[in-house]
């Protein structure tokens, strides 16, 4: 059985594969001074808690935009596990056509979310719309080429970011106003938030699709913690909110 892991901004998402795929998901918020002790306990008690002896884990393999944590983490994986893991970056081995000028300049999420999504729809185009403290929009073809996308701040970015920066604006819950016309100061931001970010990424999306395939219309996969919320907006073909921890299970097999 293999540990999965996906380290964010602003959680660690991690989950366990075997033959039947993943499962056994979990979610840990990040803390950029933890210790190899407090992680390797964590994810040894959540193997547990799942049901499952650690000692069945015979690989883990995670990919991370904090480089800060990257060091803690090896170390709980060999200490606690008795494992060195893979860390899915430049270098390795992973099917893909990388076209930036700097391969090296492309996250590791946005690898594995990439290999994931390659691994759901073999030689099918794909945008990936990955909703999590950023927003990214991504352009695979079916030839395995990583074109690039888009990147902007994410929805509690810019929620954060009133908050912060505005005197007499509230801290508010991220979610689908039932209209748009906001009838307090809560709704009107609420509203912002929401079909602000919807008119973004259905612009950003369709300009993606005339410039990289000739407005042939790829699959839209929808991926990250935010994904959900737009489930009904008519964004995505699919939700696959595991892509990146199905890439890091990939790139574990392609590179052992």
């Amino acid at each position: 059985m293999k540990l999965c892991l996906d380290v964010g901004n602003s959680q660690i998402f991690g989950g366990l594969c075997d033959q039947n795929g993943l499962h056994s998901r979990f979610r840990k918020g990040i803390e950029r001074g933890a210790s190899s002790d407090e992680l390797g306990l964590f994810l040894k008690q959540v193997v547990r808690e799942n049901g499952h002896d650690p000692t069945t884990i015979s690989a883990i393999g995670f990919c991370s935009v904090v480089p800060d944590i990257n060091h803690s983490l090896v170390n709980a994986c060999r200490r606690y596990f008795d494992i060195q893991p893979f860390i899915l970056r430049a270098g390795v081995k992973t099917g893909l056509k990388i076209r930036y000028g700097n391969p090296a300049e492309v996250g590791a999420d946005r690898i594995a979310g990439a290999m994931g999504v390659i691994a759901r729809y073999p030689e099918k185009n794909v945008i990936i719309i990955d909703l999590g403290t950023a927003t990214i929009l991504e352009v695979v073809t079916a030839d395995r080429e990583y074109l690039g996308g888009a990147i902007v701040p994410g929805l509690l970015i810019s929620m954060r970011a009133l908050e912060q920066n505005t005197a007499g604006l509230p801290k508010v819950e991220i979610l689908q106003p039932e209209m748009t016309c906001g009838r307090s100061t809560v709704e009107s931001i609420q509203s912002g938030l929401y079909w602000g970010h919807l008119g973004m990424i259905r612009e950003i999306r369709d300009r993606l699709v005339r410039e990289c395939f000739k407005d042939r219309q790829p699959v839209i996969i929808g991926t990250g913690g935010f994904a959900g919320l737009f489930k009904d907006a008519g964004l995505f073909d699919a939700i696959h909110p595991d892509l990146a921890l199905e890439g890091v299970s990939v790139a574990l097999e392609l590179n052992e």
